[in-house]
């Protein structure tokens, strides 16, 4: 058998590996992105892009002292 049978299966193997491996990553961080989105304490004010330095210790601090 010659060397050159062997060079498209084994790059058809590899491209279907590469494709499978970054259809899960996606998948995964899309599936984590709306587990966050979901997560994530809506006030009455609505989704607030932006948090101060300020706000997001006192929040951290807030939910460090919650679990306690």
């Amino acid at each position: 058998m010659d060397a050159s049978q062997f060079v498209l299966p084994v790059l058809g193997i590899v491209a279907a590996a590469a494709v499978t491996f970054y259809a899960v990553s996606f998948a995964e961080i899309r599936e984590k992105t709306f587990r966050d989105l979901e997560d994530s304490d809506l006030d009455d004010e609505g989704f607030k892009s932006t948090l101060s330095s300020r706000e997001r210790r006192a929040r951290r601090k807030a939910e460090k002292d919650a679990r306690k």
